[in-house]
């Protein structure tokens, strides 16, 4: 019974919850049937008035921006207008500034509805046009001003910058401000400034920058008797020139930096000074004076010329005037200081003083070009001026310190061994004339090369370092020269003149000696690059040497192949007995002492002594040993050939010896025409075949001895044999006489 009544409870409870939801189902649903009859409606009405109004609505938005570009294209347009017409009025009132400004404006209105995308009108191109042709004629109106505030007047002789032409050239600039005239805003100032706004200002400047340095600038740096004559009158400035007379052919630089100055500070004052504004050039506040932008226009020039056609000149060309450089140095920079103040230059330009302080290599290059020039001129002048040399004769040459101690004395050239000799250890020493040059004569013009090689080391010893080392090249630079340039530009006369020959070959010995000891003699000067044994010319001896004894041997092989050339029409000196024949022979024998007589003149007084006779030997040596091996190979010589044979050699023998001449003083030459045996190789040979051609059978066993006679030593046992054929008839006597021949 407990059971039921729970039951109960719970179904009593149950039942009414039940019921509400069911009311709340039935609710749900009437809802979603409203919900599906909005949205119904939606679709099919609201939907359809939406999308009208939004189409209306875009319609109406393009419609909105193709009014408000059309308005800003009539506004631009407008402005165009207006600006072409307010320029217009003003260039009638000479307001040039604001005239340019409003051609400036049409540009930029014009600029603005050129760049409307899609959007193209036939009355652009028109605008174009007309804009063009204001800009021109703006142009023109103040290029006719321009032309009134600056009025050259130059010679008829367009571009010609010679000194009677430049000192016609007068500069006027009616850029004085009269007393009456608006100060505020000079005339100048609104030419000026009208063309910067036009962009025209660089072209007029660029013109006037190269009249200036035509007619005016280069013209006061290179033409030093160019005065500038600046004259100020009430409504104008002139600036003209004179020619002065100067004791001088050049200026100093501080006085063309003076001219120069004048000339900028009159520009300066009248011209130059004014401010422009700069359209759209980013500088500090768009401001620039005409003098900054001139100077950027023919600065790079006219410090070029000033360098070139000035400073190259003052530059010194011994080290000695270096210290009073420093003027030119202060005056430099003065210079550069006065144009920054005047705003022509940058204040970082430094130019012309970083070429003035420079002088040091500068002076080294002039030095070494100017040393370079000199010798180049000796090289080609004649060889044959010449000077004689002895072995005491000291060149002129600059003092040099004794190695051992430090002061400086004058020496000769053997005095740079103490005391003339050296000792070698032991007891033997060198001849004080060890380092001597044997007596000859040499050019003058190679002696005077020495002399510059040495000034110009001494010149490097008391130079700065780079300077010396500079310079010491050079030296050896000008050794390279001669070995280069004198064979060449002499050849012709070396090959054809005998004496030449031997002057170029002592010429080159002589500066062999010279190399040897010359970078050595200046060891000992101070603290110089040069001291450290490095500074040597050793090395160019050999070839020096070799070169004047190549010259000197082509020369003695022309001589020998005219000898044997002149020996080669005696007819072999066979059949003596015809006296055509004889006269032949006779005739060569003559020319070629004629031959060598000329030689040992030329060559007199100018080869070393010793030099002279082996080269005379030389060709005396020829002439005999071709007369033997012709004579030798003779198969049949009869007595009167033999005696005119004998005649003939007597001839040489007699003058032969006399050709050797190597001295001025007649009587000194003796000595060394008793010694020709010395010098002449075949000589005892030749005095031997004179003995055949005279001696009977007997007489030439006796010679040969056995193979120990005097004959022997000469002739070989095949020639005696055959000469005794040639001059015997085969008798039992003769067959006798071969027979001890062995």
């Amino acid at each position: 019974g407990e059971v039921c009544t729970m039951i109960n409870k719970k179904y009593g409870e149950f039942l009414p919850s039940m019921q509400s939801t069911e009311d709340l189902v039935a609710q749900v649903e009437g809802l979603a049937n409203n919900i599906d009859l909005l949205k119904a409606g939606i679709e099919n009405e609201v939907q359809r008035d939406l999308n009208v109004a939004v189409a209306e609505f875009t319609e109406l938005k393009q419609q909105l921006e193709r009014d408000t570009l059309v308005l800003s294209i009539l506004k631009k347009l407008q402005e165009f207008d207006t600006a072409i017409k307010e320029c217009s009025s003003a260039l009638q009132e000479k307001q040039y500034v604001a005239a340019a400004r409003q051609l400036e404006k049409a540009r930029s209105s014009l600029r603005s509805l050129e760049s409307r995308r899609g959007f193209e009108l036939k009355i652009l191109k028109a605008l174009g046009t007309e804009l063009t042709v204001q800009t021109q004629n703006m142009i023109y109106h103040l290029g006719e001003e321009w032309q009134k505030l600056i009025v050259w007047k130059l010679p008829p002789a367009k571009g010609s910058s010679s000194l009677e032409a430049v000192v016609l050239s007068e500069l006027h600039l009616h850029t004085v401000p009269a007393q009456d005239e608006d100060a505020a805003v000079p005339a100048v100032a609104a030419v000026l400034q009208a063309l910067a706004v036009l962009g025209e200002l660089h072209s007029k400047l660029k013109d006037f920058g190269q009249l200036l340095l035509q007619y005016i600038l280069k013209p006061l740096i290179s033409l030093p008797s160019l005065q500038p004559v600046p004259e100020e009158q009430p409504d104008v400035f002139i600036l003209r020139f004179r020619s002065q007379e100067l004791a001088l052919d050049e200026c100093s630089p501080m006085e063309v930096f003076d001219k120069i100055k004048l000339v900028f500070e009159a520009l300066h004052k009248y011209l130059l000074t004014v401010p422009l504004e700069q359209p759209g050039e980013g500088r500090k506040e768009g401001r620039v004076t005409l003098a900054e932008l001139l100077g950027e226009l023919i600065w790079e020039e006219l410090s070029d010329c000033l360098i070139h056609n000035c400073l190259v000149n003052s530059i010194p060309t011994n080290s000695s005037k270096l210290e009073q450089y420093k003027e030119v140095i202060e005056s430099t920079e003065e210079f550069e200081k006065a144009l920054k103040r005047m705003q022509f230059l940058k204040e970082d330009t430094t130019a012309l003083l970083k070429y003035a302080c420079n002088v040091d290599s500068h002076f080294a290059n002039k030095k070494c070009q100017d040393v370079i020039m000199a010798a180049r001129s000796l090289m080609t002048s004649e060889i044959h001026n010449t000077v004689k040399i002895t072995p005491d004769s000291s060149v002129a040459l600059p003092e040099l310190p004794d190695p051992g101690s430090g002061d400086l004395k004058l020496q000769s050239p053997s005095s740079l061994l103490h005391n003339g000799t050296v000792n070698l250890g032991r007891e033997s020493r060198l001849s004080p004339l060890t380092l001597c040059l044997p007596t000859c004569r040499i050019s003058c013009s190679v002696q005077q090369l020495v002399e510059l090689a040495y000034h110009t080391l001494l010149e490097a010893t008391a130079s700065t370092d780079l300077c010396c080392v500079q310079l010491f090249d050079c030296v050896r630079n000008i050794f390279q020269l001669f070995y280069e340039v004198v064979p060449t530009y002499h050849r012709e006369n070396l090959r054809k003149l005998p004496q030449l020959a031997a002057i170029h070959h002592n010429n080159c010995m002589y500066l062999a000696h010279h190399l040897l000891t010359l970078g050595h003699q200046f060891r000992y000067r101070g603290t110089s690059v040069l001291s450290n044994g490095a500074a040597t010319f050793v090395d160019l001896v050999p070839g020096f040497r070799r070169l004047g004894m190549e010259c000197f041997l082509a020369q003695m092989r022309v001589q020998k192949g005219e000898i044997l050339e002149r020996l080669s029409s005696a007819r072999n000196f066979s059949n003596m007995d015809d006296e055509e024949n004889y006269c032949a022979a006779n005739k060569a024998i003559k020319q070629v002492l004629h031959q060598l007589r000329r030689l040992g003149t030329v060559w007199q007084d100018v080869l070393p002594v010793n030099v002279y006779c082996k080269a005379m030997g030389a060709l005396l040596n020829t002439t005999l040993a071709e007369m033997v091996t012709r004579i030798a190979a003779l198969e049949d010589i009869s007595a009167e050939d033999a005696d005119r044979l004998y005649s003939l050699c007597r001839i040489m023998v007699e003058e032969g010896p006399q050709v050797f001449t190597p001295l001025l003083e007649e009587d000194q030459n003796k000595k060394y025409q008793e010694e020709v045996p010395v010098y002449v190789h075949k000589w005892m040979t030749f005095k031997e075949l004179m003995i055949i051609l005279q001696a009977n059978l007997q007489e030439i066993v006796d010679q040969w001895a056995d193979g120990k006679g005097p004959l022997a030593e000469e002739f070989s046992a095949a020639e005696v044999k055959s000469l005794i054929r040639a001059l015997f008839q085969n008798t039992e006597r003769r067959a006798a006489a071969l027979a001890k021949i062995k």
